[in-house]
């Protein structure tokens, strides 16, 4: 009966609004950062979200799937030299040596690999075609990896909430920017092979540590400073950017890192890197 039909529509309208995902812009990273975000995004897009990926029409691994939209954009470098750069940086990155050799080998591939990844940033940030699609799509939200800032550059200028997907960024900008407690006498510095339990002396050696950071971060991340300042059109840092962040999803795991202070917006999401295969018998 009419009633019946009526009633049933209700209840089918009700159960779609209620299922109804959000439209999410996803600004990744290539390489190992998203192979493990693609994880994440499958997921979603099992769950109603609409998804649109915007990635450089030269990179490694983010390739067009039927779970999501591709937004691709030119970028003034060939697929050789992509290889090329990340090939000797992936290398030295496994050598062996003192301290200053390895943070020299360490410099010299951030600023190659950082060359690449800025000049990808400003043209997706000028590309007013693009850029205006985007404007118009609405977007509930942009979720990407903060280990290069482009993302909530995009965010801020869409007026929209970012969800951060990360293991962690160079230098402890993480702790900066959400004010999380770092304390040198608990949480071990990169290429100390200290743990969380040290001495006074391996306490002052994780603090002198951690003095380069600031001079390799900030010649890493300046030029998106002075990026995000054009585009945005005022004066921000990439402090000022990471803040603004919703939620931290850190990939990390106290079974395979050490203990480590958090701050309520910081979730550990361990485990959806990792890929679910049967191993063989």
């Amino acid at each position: 009966t009419h009633p019946h039909i009526m009633a049933t529509l209700v209840l089918l309208l009700s159960v779609i609004s209620s299922a109804a995902g959000g439209k999410l812009l996803v600004v990744p990273v290539d390489g190992s950062h998203w192979l493990s975000m693609r994880e994440v995004l499958d997921g979603l897009r099992q769950k109603g979200h609409e998804i649109v990926v915007v990635a450089p029409e030269i990179n490694w691994y983010i390739k067009p799937t039927k779970n999501f939209f591709m937004k691709m954009y030119p970028v003034p470098f060939t697929q050789e030299e992509l290889d090329r750069t990340f090939w000797r940086t992936s290398q030295e990155a496994f050598e062996e040596g003192s301290f200053l050799e390895r943070f020299l080998k360490m410099y010299e591939g951030v600023k190659n690999t950082s060359a690449l990844f800025l000049s990808t940033c400003v043209h997706l940030l000028y590309n007013k075609e693009l850029v205006r699609y985007l404007e118009e799509s609405k977007f509930d939200a942009v979720f990407t990896d903060p280990i290069l800032p482009c993302g909530q550059i995009l965010a801020e200028h869409l007026s929209v909430p970012s969800v951060f997907f990360l293991q962690q960024i160079p230098c402890g900008l993480e702790f900066e920017a959400t004010q999380c407690p770092n304390p040198p006498s608990y949480v071990p510095r990169v290429f100390t092979d200290l743990t969380d339990r040290m001495n006074f002396l391996q306490r002052v050696k994780n603090l002198i540590f951690d003095i380069p950071n600031y001079f390799l971060c900030d010649f890493v991340f300046q030029p998106y400073a002075k990026l995000a300042s054009e585009f945005l059109q005022r004066d921000v840092t990439v402090l000022d950017l990471l803040r603004q962040a919703s939620i931290w999803l850190l990939k990390l795991d106290f079974v395979l890192h050490y203990p480590r202070p958090l701050m309520p917006n910081m979730i550990m999401v361990s485990g959806v890197n990792c890929a679910h295969k049967k191993l063989p018998q």
